[in-house]
């Protein structure tokens, strides 16, 4: 050996050492700037709930009917931790009631508020009322629950108030019943949102919910409120423009989200242990190269495609660790709507308007009457387009590729939110880590009706749940693809954020190989074909399930 090469190897090691501690606390803290291709989990933040206030409201609803109620162990257990569901057994008992009518309500971590009259609904069964009376009766005429999930993150509900229904509510124009969902949750991501925090106070629930904001965002009207340090929003898809009888104007929902806040009560949950706030760190990704697969980075959309020419917004968190919505390989996202001109300096791959090429373009801030908050502008397209591959030629046999029958799957475990006859399926997550949603688009509402792919469905990841469709209003009214977005729970309720980099890596997990991320290209001015109308009333009438 030559001389020194002791203290050089000695040398070498050490630096190692330091790389690899530098890389380690890199990934712990999750706040150094990562490498440019590199994506980055979400930063969550977990709220402490005060379960004593959600007690003594319990007690003050229930003290309402004393004689018809029956008694409720309502002192707490004080030799027992608030996180020990035993410790206030009034919950459990409350759950007992509850749980028959709203399956699984006690796995919510935090305290479910919902239009259901508990006292008023055990005063009438000890008076011996049937058990056969409509559930409206104790939801302020608002119907059984159209869906209702509760898991570790916490709950979401969907409500309708029909036509005509509810005493002293005001005439309107819309003929169909009216939808209300509302959210609970112990989780809240930490997304830069520009719009964030703003609204209104609402005069006549000032004094039911002194911190209730009302405002209009993405297509919903929302009501924010804090109680027992969480943070809930009720909110009804509607548009800001004159009432008609298919579209529900926003103004004809305030009375009725007016009513459902009016009515909500302490309904069920349970006490569990205190979650600490997830650090963004980054990403996990396959570590061997793929030999074809491309993209360009996130924010890079076709040059003036965007709202007023201005162009995306870089988003580099991969906000779950999905599997792919299509079921097999080869898939494209681009652009649906604007076509790129075929450049004679670039081979066929690199044409910035290829749909079925790589590489991937992001199109969420594409121009689209959608509201968006996390697009420049506020408006934008909400999700990706992705498009599987053509069938190839000559295909025989078993493996025979139908290009009308190419299968999608469910990407995480989860529950369905979707009403009959619509086009669109959401896919609700709740863990302990996550409060996450996903949302397919353009797919055949007679097929998914007919495979019951309804509210309150549980689906398993990989499971298949429809197949690519052209779907918007009717048949073929759009190019065939499928749409698909996320939504996170926010203090501003369920927020659109680009699915780009969380396709990318759950694509990557499929074909078992990381993409190359190549350079942002300046393109020409597209030409447009529009796919999607412009009004977004046709968007947001026909959709449901996204607040």
């Amino acid at each position: 050996m030559a001389p020194g090469g002791d203290e050089l190897g000695t040398r070498a090691r050490a630096v190692r050492s330091v790389a690899l501690l530098a890389s380690f606390f890199l990934v712990i803290a999750g706040t150094a700037a990562p490498a440019a291709d590199e994506f980055r989990t979400p930063a969550i933040s977990a709220v402490r709930v005060d379960w004593r206030a959600a007690l003594d409201q319990l007690r003050s609803e229930i003290d309402t009917r004393p004689a018809g109620v029956p008694a409720f162990t309502l002192t707490r257990r004080y030799r027992l931790p608030t996180s020990d569901p035993r410790s206030m057994p009034a919950l459990l008992q409350l759950n007992a009631v509850t749980a028959p009518i709203f399956t699984g309500i006690g796995r919510s971590p935090v305290p479910v508020l919902l239009p259901f009259d508990t006292a008023a609904f055990l005063d009438a069964r000890s008076n011996g009322a049937p058990a056969s009376l409509s559930l409206s009766r104790y939801q302020a005429d608002f119907r059984a629950a159209d869906m209702f999930d509760a898991g570790p993150a916490g709950y979401s509900a969907v409500f309708s108030l029909e036509p005509g229904a509810g005493d002293g509510m005001p005439q309107r124009t819309f003929a169909r019943p009216v939808e209300v969902q509302i959210t609970g949750s112990i989780l809240i991501y930490d997304i830069d949102d520009p719009f964030g925090g703003k609204g209104e106070p609402v005069k006549a629930l000032s004094v039911q919910f002194p911190d209730l904001r009302r405002f209009i965002r993405e297509g919903f009207v929302r009501y924010a409120f804090t109680r027992f340090g969480v943070p809930y929003v009720v909110s009804i898809q509607c548009l800001d423009s004159t009432p008609r009888a298919r579209r529900l104007a926003c103004r004809e929902a305030y009375p009725v989200a007016e009513r459902f806040l009016k009515a909500l009560h302490v309904a069920g949950g349970l006490p569990m242990r205190p979650r600490t706030d997830l650090s963004a760190v980054i990403s996990g990704r396959p570590a061997e190269r793929s030999p074809d697969f491309t993209y360009r980075p996130s924010g890079d959309i076709i040059a003036n495609s965007g709202l007023r020419k201005q162009g995306g917004r870089a988003d580099l968190i991969a906000y779950s660790q999905i599997r792919f919505p299509l079921e097999r390989p080869i898939a494209f996202v681009h652009s649906q709507e604007f076509r790129g001109r075929r450049s004679s300096d670039k081979p066929p791959d690199e044409l910035a308007g290829a749909k079925t090429s790589y590489p991937w373009r992001d199109n969420f801030c594409e121009a689209r009457s959608f509201s968006v908050g996390q697009c420049p502008g506020g408006f934008g397209h909400q999700g990706e387009d992705v498009r599987p591959a053509p069938c190839p030629a000559n295909t025989e046999g078993a493996e025979r590729c139908d290009p009308k029958q190419q299968p999608l799957v469910a990407v995480r475990d989860g529950v369905i939110i979707r009403a009959p006859k619509q086009q669109a399926v959401t896919l609700q997550v709740n863990t302990s880590t996550e409060h996450i949603r996903f949302r397919y688009m353009h797919m055949n509402p007679a097929a998914l009706d007919a495979d019951g792919v309804l509210n309150g469905r549980s689906v398993d990841e990989g499971e298949k749940i429809g197949v690519v469709s052209n779907y918007l209003d009717h048949p073929n009214g759009t190019s065939r693809h499928l749409h698909f977005d996320v939504q996170v729970f926010t203090r501003d309720g369920w927020i659109w954020v680009n699915p780009y980099v969380t396709l990318i890596s759950a694509y990557e997990r499929l074909i078992r190989g990381r993409g190359r991320e190549i350079g942002p290209q300046v393109a020409a001015a597209p030409t447009v074909a529009h796919a999607l109308p412009e009004d977004a009333a046709s968007h947001s009438t026909t959709e449901s399930g996204d607040n």
